[in-house]
């Protein structure tokens, strides 16, 4: 019998095999049919890169910095890299393995062992000699169960989980850069706010002490209008720390030093732009952390073929062919040739119970990522649910709060007036200006948070997608 006539049948064999273990099945979930909130909400496909929607040049400069430099990301990249070559490694095991084997033994024989078998008179060899090999090992295993085949199955859905992982990552890191950045400018219009108000106080504590000495003010009045100095320094002073601090975690996402790593003050916000967006169905498709959820249920799934194959038994060729020989002297003649090769089985008969188990364990493996799966999607409508009813509720309170200052505005005028007349106390001034403060402060803040809102619907959405 010769090569061919044993890997033809097995080639034949092998093409034949079967798949045991379940098929891959998406499992049927429920989503609703429309939003909850209602948000207006269009059909049309997201821009791929969907920071650009709010037309600032600097923060499509740090998204792309940080893509390029943040350590995080680097090491998903390296996992997908990771998971893609085992994918080689389980592909590796639907070709026969040829090794080489070059072997140098010394032995020595046991006297009373080897003696003992020899017939009475017959003088012993020597005991002592040296064993040289040069072989070429082969071993193929067919894949007739499909363990192979479950296993690549599973490699490249492993694959693919990394990379969706990759882009869920990319899609928070952009995100969180929009956030920052926001939040950054956002701190910058309120300080914008307090050095209004600062001015407008040190001219107040200039006119009291003026008022004091001419005897047209109390020495209260000019201690009030100090204290509410006092007090505005001290906002700004925790609104820079504040920002400061934005700041320093924007550097570290972008994956610069944060001592030399500086954003332009800006005071003016952008209006939140239309979202694109879509029903909630379109998140199974959108979101990249559900589209891993899914690739893990599919490792999962071939993992348990894998355990099911374990318990068929396993046929192999194998054989090993080369030179052997006792001694270097006819190590290269033609009488040292050495040749085995044949078909093997292996059954397995008593495990201890090791294959159930495994088995037990992969499919327990499975419903784990089942149920991963469907929280996934359960967390994906809450967050755009969440940023929608935060959007709408940011806007309507921008428009409570410019209603507000208009009339916290006329009320400082008026207590002003009042003042001036000396129909009313320096207090009213006061407390009419704080809550002029307060207001804009407040509106400065919803600002942001109305841009930081629809970034998260942005994010909750899925982000752009091609």
């Amino acid at each position: 019998m010769n090569l061919r006539s044993l890997l033809c049948p097995a080639v034949v064999l092998t093409l034949a095999s079967c798949s045991v273990g379940p098929d891959f099945k998406l499992p049927d979930v429920m989503l609703p049919a429309k939003w909850k909130s209602g948000a207006s909400v269009s059909d049309l496909p997201m821009p791929g890169e969907w920071w650009q929607l709010f037309g600032s040049s600097e923060l499509n400069r740090l998204v792309a910095q940080a893509i390029e430099n943040n350590q995080e990301l680097r090491a998903a990249l390296a996992r997908v890299e990771t998971a893609r070559a085992l994918i080689g490694v389980q592909q590796a095991d639907w070709f026969p393995q040829l090794s080489m084997k070059n072997g140098m033994n010394y032995e020595h024989l046991s006297l009373t062992s080897f003696g003992a078998n020899l017939p009475p008179g017959i003088p012993l060899p020597g005991l002592e000699r040296r064993r040289f090999q040069n072989l070429f090992e082969l071993g193929w295993e067919l894949d007739l169960w499909g363990r192979v085949r479950r296993g690549v199955e599973g490699a490249k859905a492993g694959e693919t989980a990394a990379a969706e992982t990759l882009a869920a990552q990319r899609l928070s890191l952009a995100a969180e850069v929009a956030r920052l950045y926001f939040l950054a400018h956002s701190m910058d219009r309120q300080m914008q706010v307090v050095n209004d108000t600062l001015s407008w106080r040190q001219e107040a504590l200039k006119l009291q002490e003026s008022r004091f000495k001419g005897g047209l003010a109390n020495e209260m009045d000019v201690s009030r209008a100090r204290t509410e100095l006092e007090l505005a320094r001290n906002d700004l002073a925790a609104l820079e720390r504040q920002r400061g601090n934005a700041e320093n975690a924007l550097a570290v996402v972008c994956g610069q030093l944060p001592s030399t790593f500086r954003i332009s003050s800006n005071a003016r916000l952008p209006s939140p732009p239309r979202v694109p967006g879509g029903l909630p169905s379109s998140l199974l498709q959108r979101r990249p952390d559900i589209r891993a959820a899914e690739q893990k249920m599919r490792e999962a799934n071939a993992k348990i073929g894998v355990a099911k194959a374990s318990f068929f038994p396993a046929f192999s060729i194998g054989g090993s062919g080369g030179l052997e020989s006792i001694g270097a002297a006819h190590f290269y003649d033609a009488r040292s040739k050495v040749l085995t090769i044949g078909p093997s089985m292996t059954l397995p008969m008593f495990q201890g119970g090791r294959l159930k188990s495994n088995l037990a364990a992969s499919k327990a493996s499975y419903e784990e990522t089942l149920a991963n799966y469907r929280q996934s999607i359960l967390i994906a409508l809450k967050e755009v649910e969440d940023s929608m009813l935060d959007a709408r509720s940011y806007s309507k309170q921008k428009s409570a709060l410019d209603a507000a200052i208009a009339a916290a505005q006329e009320t400082q005028r008026l207590a002003e007036l009042r003042y001036q007349k000396g129909l009313a106390s320096y207090f009213e001034v006061v407390d009419a200006n704080r809550t002029v403060l307060n207001a804009k402060l407040l509106a400065a803040q919803i600002e942001g948070q109305r841009l930081i809102a629809t970034v998260a619907m942005l994010k909750a959405l899925g982000g752009g997608w091609k």
